[in-house]
């Protein structure tokens, strides 16, 4: 099957979720979608015992697709700029010491904590794997994806200040998640120097990089839409600011995650308020914001068949509901330490610690950096354990966290 037919079918299989989810579920996207997923995985899974063709079909389709391509060099772009964009400087401002310190110090405290423990508890329960591996996962489930909660927290009454802080956490740490992500993946190939300068030089050169290209891509995407007045148009540079960044990023050898945060956040502010109409300005959030939930819905439906394919057992299932424990305090450690500072220049609470972390919310980001694990890494594992802790993150955590908002009060 070629690859525009299977990603047809991604697309119908998200478009069916989406309309079940509108027509009979009414609950907010993300959350509909990943309970009509799972509703699908689980009825997948039950069909290969009858069907054991069926599996051997999916699995030579899905053996074509390079993950680590397809995910981390494609969709990553998309979402992380789609998310950047709807961020405003002056909210950003604002909150910029609570956003650094958990966009950063958050991020490497959970990466560690949590890498940590899931090698000891995998390995104690007869799970062989490395700890190289196990930060690997650290890294990926640490960052938040937020997008969820927010139209629930402000039903809930939730500040300003906390709504900006939860989301630009989200969009930085995503970017600093992926580029930890990336570093320990090429620190696992075998030919690579693993000193501390050397991981030192390639972070650097990575979010340096990253950054440094963001910056310039944005601006030469501003200069592009302020000189013309036409909203296609300039839907279309926007593309290409993401395309285009993301391609030159990979040649060059720095983060194009950074650079595409940096970039959506020029666009998104610069650009549409010096640059763009006001009818340009809205054409461009509702393409950005169609793109971010259709990327979404596709990585959901996409690990449902996966899980059709990796190997599975009742063991994995029992070490993933010890480790959504675990992650639970670790995020509200990973807070926790950076509020200690936080405290010097404004108020944080403890309802303000409990909303962060129970409204962390992990989501798309998770699962394609999990998928995106090669094989030899123990992938199997890995997307199994963070399946169920997406799962249980937007199902339990989503659905809950307006009450929690309310009740720390």
């Amino acid at each position: 099957m070629e690859f525009f037919h299977l990603f047809s079918i991604l697309i119908v299989l998200s478009a069916v979720f989406a309309y079940i989810n509108f027509k009979y579920l009414k609950l907010p996207n993300a959350i509909g979608l990943m309970l009509v997923s799972l509703i699908f995985s689980l009825g997948i899974l039950s069909l290969r015992n009858f069907f054991p063709e069926m599996k051997i079909r999916i699995a030579n389709q899905l053996s074509s697709i390079n993950f680590s391509e397809l995910l981390l060099e494609g969709m990553l772009s998309f979402m992380l700029f789609a998310g950047a964009i709807h961020i405003k400087y002056a909210d950003l401002k604002s909150e910029k010491l609570s956003i650094m310190l958990f966009s950063t110090i958050s991020v490497v405290l959970s990466t560690v904590i949590i890498g940590y423990a899931s090698f000891y508890l995998l390995n104690g329960f007869g799970l062989e794997v490395d700890l190289v591996n196990s930060m690997l996962f650290g890294a990926l489930i640490s960052p938040t994806d937020p997008i969820a909660v927010l139209s629930i927290l402000k039903s809930a009454g939730v500040s300003k200040s906390l709504e900006t802080k939860i989301a630009g956490e989200s969009l930085f740490n995503d970017g600093v998640a992926v580029v930890v992500f990336i570093t320990i993946l090429q620190l696992s190939k075998p030919e690579v120097d693993t000193s501390f300068l050397s991981v030192i030089t390639l972070f650097g050169q990575e979010a340096v990089g990253g950054i440094i290209l963001g910056l310039g891509i944005g601006w030469l995407g501003y200069r592009l839409v302020a000189s013309i007045d036409n909203y296609q148009v300039e839907v279309l540079i926007t593309l290409a600011v993401v395309m285009g960044g993301y391609t030159l990023a990979h040649y060059i050898h720095v983060s194009g995650p950074l650079a595409m945060v940096v970039a959506g956040l020029i666009t998104g502010n610069h650009g549409k308020t010096y640059g763009m109409s006001d009818t340009t300005a809205e054409y461009v959030d509702k393409f950005w914001e169609l793109m971010d939930e259709i990327l979404n819905a596709i990585l959901f439906v996409l690990i449902g068949l996966e899980l059709l394919i990796i190997e599975t057992n009742k063991t994995f299932f029992i070490v993933s509901f010890i480790l959504i424990g675990i992650i639970l305090i670790t995020r509200y450690i990973s807070v926790y330490i950076p509020s200690i500072f936080i405290r010097l220049k404004e108020k944080m609470t403890r309802h303000t610690l409990i909303i962060l972390t129970w409204g962390g919310l992990r989501g798309g980001i998770s699962i394609a950096l999990a998928l995106s694990i090669p094989v030899n890494l123990n992938r199997d594992i890995w997307v199994t354990i963070t399946y169920v802790v997406v799962c249980f993150s937007i199902l339990i955590q989503g659905m809950t966290i307006g009450k929690v908002a309310k009740n720390s009060d």
